[in-house]
Order: structure tokens, then C-alpha cells, then sequence
């Protein structure tokens, strides 16, 4: 019965923004009213360079996978599970602490993978740094690893919930980045 407390837990985790904090302690630009607007790594770099990015990608990716970790550890059956990977994402997109706007969720999406299981978080990192590295266009990376993880967690994890749950996940990402696509397949994206 405690572990569904998780699953407010990982909101909330999932609620702090990692661009925010960031910016802020690094005396930078709002990543909500600069770039792009949106408070995910992509856009603290157009703001801050790389180092920032960097900071925002493992804070936006361990509040991903830390609450996940600690649902295994405490032995959360599938069904927790899943809710505390979904709840985590969630909190990133639509964060409490944060009027309700936040990023687009690859960072957090890829912090639950690692947390479901090391080999599903390299086979999505995989993903990404191959389609990056032919294209060099982020957000195709992104969508493409997105796309494919359900298949990855059905082949390498198997859990019907978590199956479902990624899913989900997937589909949220393509729309959230649904801007991205358009740019895409007009050839007008960075």
C-alpha cells in the first residue's frame, strides 16, 4: 500500500525543472521567456551553451530515473511501476511547481528507461546518438528513439504495464515535439 505513494513522489520529482534551476544559479536568461521558451536542455543551450545543457540534461534525466529506482528498490509491483514512470514524465511536462508549463520530456523519458532497466536506457541512448550522428538534427534523434522504445521495452523488458506505459510516453513525446515535425518535413529544422 505505501509504495502508491510513489507515485505522487515521482510527480512532484518530475515536477522540479532542471532548466530553471539551472538558469537561475547560473545567473542566466528564463529558459520559459528566452529561445524557444520551452525549459528543456535543448534551449538552455541556445541560452547558456553546453556546460548549462549538460547540468539541465542529467538533472531533467535523474528525476527520471531516481524515483523510478527507488519504486524498484522498495519492490513496487509492474502496476506502481509504470504509474511512477509515467508520473515522473508527467510532472516534467506539466510541473506543480511551475504554473503547469514545462518541457517537451526526452531527458525525463530517458532517466525512466535507465531506471526500468540499463540495457532499455542504452538501446534508447543508442538510438539517439545513431540517428544524431547520421543527421545531426536533434529532434529526429529524439523522435525516432521515442518511436521505438515500446518495441524495446517489449523486447527487452517485457511487462505488459511498462509496454502500455511507454507507449503512451511515445506518443506524447511525438506530439509535444509536433512543431519539430512540421520543420522537419518542411527541410527547416536545425
Amino acid at each position: 500500500m505505501m509504495d502508491w505513494l510513489l507515485v505522487p513522489v515521482a510527480y512532484l520529482t518530475g515536477s522540479v525543472s532542471s532548466a530553471i534551476i539551472v538558469c537561475k544559479t547560473m545567473g542566466l536568461a528564463d529558459p520559459r521567456e528566452n529561445g524557444s521558451g520551452n525549459p528543456g536542455a535543448t534551449n538552455v543551450m541556445r541560452i547558456g551553451g553546453k556546460k548549462a545543457a549538460a547540468i539541465t540534461l542529467m538533472g531533467d534525466a535523474l528525476k527520471g530515473l531516481l524515483p523510478v529506482l527507488l519504486a524498484k528498490i522498495l519492490g513496487a509491483d509492474s502496476l506502481v511501476l509504470s504509474l511512477v514512470v509515467f508520473a515522473a514524465f508527467l510532472g516534467h511536462l506539466y510541473p506543480i511547481f511551475f504554473g503547469f508549463k514545462g518541457g517537451k520530456g526526452v531527458a525525463t523519458s530517458l532517466g525512466v528507461t535507465l531506471g526500468v532497466d540499463w540495457l532499455l536506457g542504452l538501446a534508447v541512448s543508442g538510438t539517439w546518438l545513431l540517428i544524431y550522428k547520421i543527421g545531426k538534427i536533434s529532434s529526429l534523434a529524439a523522435l525516432v528513439a521515442a518511436a521505438l522504445t515500446p518495441l524495446y521495452v517489449w523486447l527487452i523488458v517485457g511487462d505488459m504495464n511498462l509496454i502500455v506505459t511507454f507507449a503512451v510516453i511515445s506518443v506524447i513525446l511525438l506530439w509535444r515535439h509536433k512543431s519539430n515535425i512540421q520543420r522537419l518535413l518542411a527541410g527547416q529544422e536545425s
